[in-house]
């Protein structure tokens, strides 16, 4: 199988980049190391390529009414250059995807899916339109995420734009930063601010090395999936195929504040109020481990011999010190602090349940 790129693969020799096989496509997974790009985000700065995310361009009168039918959070609130979070869901409650939304004017909406969902997400939302516009950019966009404290600091060299009045979870489209033309949206996926920008896939490479030239004083790094995995766990952001997939809903993963099921219809809906309503049998957790080692997503949770459920995510937490994961579980086993046994490739490890997010970043 042939491996997709991104706009900027031709540069990531340049920053010594170690690259894998993520979902089809050709992604690093480091460039200076986990650890240090880890704690570059955390303290000060870190450039992601993302640009193997997907784009879906929803436009026309009736863009807002395909959207409500089709993600379980309540689109109608959303202001212009607001961003919303939301699961996508299968008519059983199961989920399709989860995906983030930005209205960019009156009628046009910009639907940000995961690259591995890009052509399952195109056939779901085509075959459940009725009248909306909606429009593949994924070949044509690329995606930049610049994330850490410093963040602001650094856009702010490369733009006379007034990127730090974009609020949390808003945007700015039609933005100049180093002569490109982007869509700056005050997002990420790190649990620490930072910003994404939206372009054309022709001058992604520009603006990447605008950035780390900008970067270079604030101690900024190039960093790959392994950082954004640790980053995203520690501030217990789920990812798609591990805490939420077509057999995980979004009510089991702990997502119920994204699900507003006093709105009118959408797909899922139905099986989700019957989950709600009979009280949800499994239930998303995290987890530390009391002993040595590291889970990681499948392994089998037990309560002395009875199996309980399986881990979805594990790292070593490079800013905690500690092994921490997530683990889908029978419900009745899931208070704070209840101790638990997770078989480590034949070795039961002790672990406990404990509050999440692992981390959250001081305001």
């Amino acid at each position: 199988m042939v491996l997709k790129r991104t706009p900027l693969y031709e540069l990531y020799s340049k920053f010594g980049a170690k690259t894998i096989d993520f979902g089809g496509w050709d992604m690093p997974v480091q460039f200076n190391g986990i650890m240090a790009e880890h704690e570059a985000v955390r303290t000060n700065v870190g450039l992601f390529d993302v640009s193997h995310m997907g784009e879906f361009e929803v436009s026309g009168p009736h863009a807002l009414e395909f959207l409500q039918n089709i993600i379980t959070n309540d689109a109608s609130k959303l202001q212009l250059f607001q961003a919303l979070y939301s699961p996508v869901c299968y008519d059983d409650g199961g989920t399709v995807d989860d995906v983030l939304i930005y209205r960019l004017a009156q009628d046009n909406y910009l639907v940000v899916v995961n690259a591995g969902n890009i052509e399952k997400d195109e056939e779901w939302f085509m075959s459940h339109n009725h009248g909306a516009t909606i429009i593949n950019r994924s070949a044509q966009m690329a995606q930049l995420a610049l994330q850490g404290p410093k963040a602001v600091k650094v856009l702010k060299k490369v733009t006379n734009e007034a990127v730090e009045d974009i609020s949390y979870y808003h945007s700015q489209p039609n933005m100049v930063v180093a002569g490109v033309s982007c869509i700056v949206s005050r997002t990420g996926y790190t649990g620490e601010d930072g910003y994404e920008l939206y372009l054309d896939a022709s001058d992604a490479q520009s603006l990447f090395l605008a950035l780390m030239k900008a970067g270079d004083t604030e101690g900024i790094l190039a960093c790959g999936l392994g950082a954004r995995d640790t980053l995203r766990l520690e501030a217990r952001l789920p990812l798609y195929g591990h805490e939420l997939s077509a057999d995980i809903s979004p009510l089991e993963a702990g997502l119920g504040s994204f699900v507003k099921l006093k709105k009118n219809e959408f797909h899922g809906r139905s099986a989700l109020v019957q989950q709600k309503d009979n009280g949800i049998v499994r239930k998303a957790v995290g987890f530390e481990l009391l002993d040595r080692g590291i889970a990681r997503a499948s392994q089998r949770v037990f309560v002395g011999d009875r199996e309980i459920g399986i881990v979805t995510s594990g790292t070593m937490s490079p800013t905690l010190h500690k092994s921490i994961g997530l683990a889908l579980i029978d419900a009745k086993f899931s208070p704070i602090d209840t101790e638990v046994m997770i078989d480590i490739r034949g070795k039961l490890t002790r672990a406990k349940f404990v509050k999440t997010p692992f981390y959250r970043r001081e305001k």
